[in-house]
């Protein structure tokens, strides 16, 4: 039985902006059901039009663009709350490609109603809007943080950034929280070497700053992950489509 919209499991967590009751009334009739994905599922295929949108109700998954050689860039880590497969609704198909890392249960919409919600739904509008600027924003950091900083704070960079947002989106309990991801994900996405990669987790278990072991990420010292990645403690609000 698919989740109606007003019993939204990620509604009232602290990461999302609160619907009106028109936006809530609109979010129903846009959504046409949902979609269960097993781990290696490919949710949006790169290349390829998608008649469909997505938001992710619950698990996690891998954005990730493959270039002509055979080499794979991860360009983003999909959690609870995203809006995928805006790229194709707007310009036809997909850049990249998502695929289901865990368990996943997602929102779907029909991607042709997007024009009605441009140019009948000012409100939600402008939510797409304030998600693209938020992954937007995201990329930049992501970009100066691949192509500027030391091997040591890209990694803090990228564990403070999964546990602000897993403690966003009711994920952590304490100081832990799921990070279902391999360290050839995490390797693929900040530009490094799988062994380069492994050296600086293993420097920030023996600060004492944060660990990564079976799927769990451990934050021991959060002061000091949040210092060496040049990152806040909260993570600003945003939509929830």
């Amino acid at each position: 039985m698919p989740t109606k919209c007003e019993k939204c499991p990620l509604r009232g967590l602290p990461l999302f902006l609160e619907f009106s009751r028109d936006e809530l009334d609109y979010m129903q009739r846009f959504k046409t059901g949902e979609m269960i994905a097993e781990p290696g599922t490919h949710l949006l295929s790169q290349g390829e039009k998608s008649p469909q949108l997505f938001t992710v109700l619950s698990g996690m998954g891998l954005k990730y663009k493959m270039l002509k050689d055979g080499s794979r860039q991860v360009v983003g880590f999909v959690m609870p709350g995203d809006f995928l497969g805006l790229q194709a609704g707007v310009m036809g198909k997909m850049g990249h490609s998502v695929e289901a890392v865990t368990d996943m249960t997602l929102c779907v919409f029909n991607r042709a109603a997007i024009w009605e919600l441009f140019s009948a739904h000012p409100e939600r509008s402008f939510a797409i809007a304030h998600l693209a600027a938020v992954e937007e924003h995201f990329l930049g950091d992501a970009l100066a943080a691949v192509g500027q900083r030391p091997a040591y704070e890209k990694i803090a960079w990228a564990m403070a950034r999964f546990f602000n947002r897993a403690q966003g989106t009711g994920l952590a309990v304490k100081n832990t929280a799921p990070l279902p991801f391999t360290q050839q994900d995490l390797a693929d996405g900040l530009g490094l070497s799988l062994v380069h990669t492994n050296k600086q987790l293993a420097k920030l278990r023996r600060d004492g700053v944060a660990s990564w072991q079976k799927g769990t990420l451990t934050v021991h010292n959060r002061k000091a992950l949040l210092d060496i990645a040049g990152e806040e403690s909260e993570v600003e609000c945003r939509p929830l489509m």
